[in-house]
């Protein structure tokens, strides 16, 4: 039986706010996770949500409240987990006067890499980042997208078995989050286990093998993008072209989006034959027929849509 590399029971972070009369502010609440190996695992929230709290917790930068997690069989609080674990924060800083090889090289030296080694991994891994041709430039003249790139460049520079990626995709143009997407899909494929956070939830539907959606410290939903969004059917959607001479009933025309000669026309599954009799009759020509399920960005608003809490703050009371 494979053990989990992440298991979350209870994790909760309450933090001081104020400062005359200081308030505690829950910023994660009872958190209960569990991560199998080798998964891409997308941690969707909005700003706030506490999914960079998460992360620091998992990584000792911060310590919890309550609860505790195990990475790879090891509690968080045995320092030797860290051999096996890489880290990409969400605003990392580096030292701008190093180049991109120097920074690589101060990173290796941690695991113990003869020189030799050290020299190999690190080409290797700039040009899996796409960024040997700026492999001697200083990080100072790198632009944001750049600067992520030799983040994620760091934290797997190691072979680590478990990658933690907040927020990844920040700042990376299209060809950059393309480059990114296809280095955690290569990771996948080395049997390696990826947790990130995201806001982009376009990446975390073509990415992760399942999501967790975090909102105002509390997990609302998880499981895989696939299952989570065909919970429900919206309706059916009819793509179809009227014949030349043939009018259209009055009340299809009303309903339908028209774009050049075709029709476009959802409507609920209940209605689906009567309609496509309807365009039968007057000699349409039905293009195609297709289930209008919801995305994972709309199970995810419809999660956190929650009016009253908008503006709330958890706040405990402390004796």
């Amino acid at each position: 039986m494979s053990t989990a590399a992440i298991e979350i029971v209870g994790l909760t972070k309450d933090y001081p706010v104020g400062f005359w009369r200081k308030r505690m502010r829950r910023s994660l609440d009872s958190l209960n996770l569990q991560v199998e190996e080798g998964e891409i695992f997308g941690f969707l929230g909005p700003n706030g949500a506490g999914k960079t709290t998460t992360l620091k917790l998992l990584m000792r930068l911060i310590f919890p409240t309550a609860g505790t997690a195990r990475i790879l069989g090891r509690s968080i609080g045995d320092t030797r987990m860290h051999r096996d674990i890489g880290y990409l924060p969400e605003q990392p800083y580096f030292y701008d006067h190093l180049t991109a090889r120097e920074l690589l090289d101060y990173y290796t030296r941690f695991s113990g890499y003869p020189a030799a080694e050290r020299r190999d991994r690190i080409a290797r891994m700039l040009e899996r980042v796409g960024l040997s041709s700026a492999a001697d430039v200083q990080l100072r003249k790198f632009s944001k997208g750049m600067l992520q790139r030799v983040g994620i460049a760091q934290a797997i520079v190691h072979d680590p078995k478990v990658v933690f990626l907040d927020e990844p995709m920040s700042g990376l143009d299209p060809i950059g989050r393309r480059e990114v997407r296809d280095i955690i899909l290569d990771l996948k494929q080395q049997g390696r286990t990826v947790f990130f956070s995201t806001h982009i939830l376009s990446d975390a539907e073509m990415l992760c093998d399942r999501v967790a959606v975090l909102h105002l410290g509390q997990l609302r939903g998880v499981g895989a993008p696939g299952e989570i969004v065909s919970i429900e059917v919206h309706g059916v959607e009819i793509l179809f072209e009227s014949r030349e001479g043939r009018p259209l009933p009055l009340d299809l025309i009303q309903r339908a989006t028209r774009t050049g000669q075709r029709y476009r026309i959802e409507v609920p599954e209940a209605e689906l034959y009567p309609t496509l009799g309807q365009l039968r009759d007057c000699d349409a020509r039905i293009l195609s027929v297709s289930t209008v399920r919801p995305t994972l960005e709309d199970y995810f608003f419809r999660l956190v849509d929650r009016p009253k809490e908008a503006h709330a703050a958890v706040e405990v009371n402390v004796p």
